[in-house]
């Protein structure tokens, strides 16, 4: 793949490892879904990779983590990132991967796009889930992101992300060829 044209690109992904839910049943990964597939698409495309961390851990155990998943979305948190970029401005692309909690992203993926601004930046969402797609995410980068060019987001199933590369290979080249 050309690597978008030589436009440099960040993929900023925000993952968790430890207990996911994954074809119907609790399985604790060493590595999170999201991980698995930023990294694939930094293979494919290139691109620099940056983690979207927290400052506080999410649990390990599944339960308590969407429970503090849950909550944080109720009160709109914004938790704290241990790292920042230096400078968005040396990127004109950004893939934002991201998993599917309580229907859109995880908040720290907020307190990341509301730190920097995204005007006349190409953003393309991949999000990982097991089974509810994009949600309501796309809606809310636009609503975060208003200056930004939003592109039609990428759903890979949580339990299929490991076989995902033809998918996001596609996915990717049909935004290569509109530009």
């Amino acid at each position: 793949m050309n690597k978008f044209n030589d436009k440099k690109i960040l993929i900023a992904y925000f993952s968790r490892e430890g207990g996911n839910y994954v074809s119907g049943r609790i399985v604790n990964l060493s590595v999170g879904n999201t991980e698995v597939v930023a990294k694939m698409i930094q293979s494919i495309t290139g691109g620099e990779l940056f983690r979207i961390n927290t400052v506080k851990k999410y649990p390990d155990d599944y339960t308590e983590a969407t429970k503090v998943a849950q909550q944080e979305l109720r009160d709109n948190a914004r938790p704290e990132l241990s790292e920042y970029l230096d400078n968005i401005d040396d990127y004109e692309i950004i893939i934002l991967c991201y998993p599917n909690w309580w229907g859109t992203m995880p908040m720290p993926v907020f307190t990341f796009l509301e730190k920097y601004d995204f005007t006349e930046k190409t953003i393309l969402p991949v999000c990982t889930h097991e089974g509810s797609g994009l949600g309501q995410s796309e809606r809310d980068i636009r609503k975060t992101c208003p200056n930004a060019r939003l592109e039609k987001g990428l759903a890979i199933k949580g339990s299929n992300v490991h076989s995902a590369q033809p998918e996001i290979e596609k996915w990717l080249q049909k935004f290569m060829n509109n530009n």
